[in-house]
This record gives structure tokens, C-alpha cells and sequence, in this order.
């Protein structure tokens, strides 16, 4: 059995520059430092009886310095495994990443995001100084993950047909309205996506987008099941979008939700959800396997 990878979470200061979407008084609960220690104690209990044993670091804020930040931090750490960092793609975007891979951490840039769902143009996505950069992107075979909300879906459908050389990664499962139970037209968009074979979905977010205080698994699940049939387990990858999530539960609740969801299926299609598809997507390095062998070692040794 393979160790689990987060393949979604955060880490922030309020007091970082560009921090100040965290003074929503919605937002009281996670308008806190949230540091590397926070992390190996909020992974502790493992997903699915396995331990999380790698985690994939994403941005928050459009600015490249809070990228080299977080790429300083997961060279430090043992647990951090990759970076999705953020690059103006309107500018010179080689030019960005070469400084973010020159600097402490650098090797570790493994994504690009940027937060589209904030972009007022629903077809943002498909401005020609953005295709640019998103080819860039393609060039240097990094993956781009997608940050949208359903009214922007239709422009990432056409994105993966314009550049199907561009590896996307669908984070939040494309936020499913999910208190409202308006699903159709987020399901519709999402199997669209899901025909270009290079996008990948993440299934994280997931209760933030349903009530709060009373979401049940039984909500979720539409969302999980439609997802599932339009992706398969081979394209879905587990993520936590902590601490984000400590907004609708903690990180164990949503670990014990997305444990029920995945043990109906056979054990490697459990492996791709869990572990399998997050490294081949970001390049981990089989920091999983070792990191597993590792952690079994000192354990035979006790």
C-alpha cells in the first residue's frame, strides 16, 4: 500500500503582503498564521488508513514573492513535496519562472495557478495575452491549475481544446454549487472538460461549497459521483484545500468523507485517487513510495 499525497493545501501569515482577502469577516476562523508544523499536525491522522506521506503546496495570492516564500518553506520540509506557485501569464512568463527556479527552492515548482474565479471576464481564460502565457506554460511542461467557478467552465473547456498540449488541473472539482444543489450546468461543463484527456480533477473544496455548519456526506455526493464517471479514479486526485477547509470541518472529517468515497473502488484505482496520479501530475519524484519505505523502516526498528 502507498502512502496518501495531499494534493492541495495552503500556508499563509496575514501579515504577508497581498493577505488582506483574509480580513472577510466570513473568514474569522482561518485569519491566522498557518505554518509547516500546522501542516504535519493537521495530516497526523492519515487518509484511508494511510499516512500522507508527500502534499502538494498551491498559492493564494496573485504575487510571485509569496511564491518564493512558499518554495523557501518546502525545501526546509520533508513533508512539502511540490509548489503550485503563481506567474503573471499577461507578462513575460519564462522570464518569471526561471526566477522562481533559480531561487531556494526552486526545483520544486511543480504548477501554476491563478485565481481566475476573481476575474470578473467569465472567458478571462482565453484572452490572447493569457493563451501566451498558458502556452509558455505547456512549453515548460508544467501543469496549470484551473481555478474557476461554474460560469467560467465553458471558457476552460475550450482552453483544453485550443492547447491540448497543456496539462490542466481542475482544483475544487470546478466549486459545484452545492448548497443551492444547482448542479446541472456545472455537471454539464465538467464532462466537457473531462473529453480533453489532459485535464485532471481534484476533488477538494468540496464542503466549502456546501453548507457549512450542515453538510452531510449524502451532499456531497453527487458531486463525487459525477466527477468520478466523467474522470475516472485515474484522472481524480485527493486534496484537502486545508486550511481553507477548517471553514465547513476539520481536516479528519474530510479525510473520513473522502475515505468513504473511495472505498468502493479496487485497490489501484484507490492508489491513483490517493497518491498515483498527484505524482505523475507534479512530478513527485516517488517521494511517496520512499518517504512509506522510509517510515516502515524506522517502525520495524522498534
Amino acid at each position: 500500500m502507498r502512502g496518501a499525497v495531499d494534493a492541495h493545501h495552503h500556508l499563509w501569515n496575514p501579515s504577508d503582503p497581498g493577505q488582506g482577502w483574509l480580513a472577510d469577516t466570513a473568514l474569522a476562523t482561518i485569519r491566522r498564521r498557518f505554518d509547516l508544523q500546522d501542516l504535519h499536525d493537521a495530516v497526523r491522522a492519515g487518509v484511508a488508513g494511510r499516512p500522507v506521506t508527500a502534499t502538494v503546496l498551491v498559492q493564494s495570492v496573485a504575487r510571485i514573492d509569496e511564491t518564493e516564500r512558499l518554495l523557501a518553506m518546502a525545501a526546509d520540509d520533508d513533508l512539502v513535496a511540490a509548489v503550485v506557485g503563481w506567474v503573471d501569464l499577461t507578462a513575460e512568463v519564462s522570464a518569471q519562472l526561471d526566477r522562481l527556479r533559480g531561487g531556494h527552492g526552486g526545483r520544486l515548482l511543480r504548477g501554476v495557478r491563478h485565481l481566475v474565479q476573481d476575474e470578473p471576464d467569465p472567458r478571462w481564460l482565453l484572452r490572447d495575452d493569457v493563451l501566451t502565457g498558458l502556452q509558455a506554460l505547456a512549453n515548460a511542461d508544467l501543469p496549470y491549475d484551473l481555478l474557476v467557478r461554474p460560469p467560467q467552465l465553458p471558457a476552460a473547456v475550450e482552453l483544453s481544446r485550443r492547447l491540448p498540449g497543456l496539462r490542466l488541473v481542475l482544483d475544487h472539482a470546478g466549486k459545484p454549487q452545492l448548497a443551492s444543489g444547482d448542479l446541472e450546468r456545472w455537471s454539464h461543463e465538467v464532462r466537457a472538460l473531462a473529453r480533453s484527456e489532459q485535464v485532471a480533477c481534484k476533488v477538494s473544496g468540496l464542503i466549502t461549497e456546501a453548507n457549512h455548519q450542515h453538510w452531510s456526506v449524502a451532499d456531497l455526493r453527487p458531486a463525487w459521483d459525477t466527477v468520478l464517471d466523467a474522470f475516472g479514479p485515474r484522472r481524480v486526485l485527493f486534496g484537502s484545500d486545508w486550511p481553507v477547509c477548517l471553514l465547513a470541518a476539520s481536516w479528519e472529517r474530510w479525510a473520513a468523507t473522502a475515505a468513504e468515497f473511495i472505498a468502493p473502488l479496487s485497490p489501484d484505482e484507490a492508489d491513483a485517487v490517493l497518491s498515483t496520479t498527484a505524482t505523475a501530475t507534479y512530478g513527485l519524484d516517488g517521494t511517496v513510495d520512499a518517504d512509506l519505505d522510509h517510515q516502515q523502516h524506522e517502525e520495524d526498528q522498534l
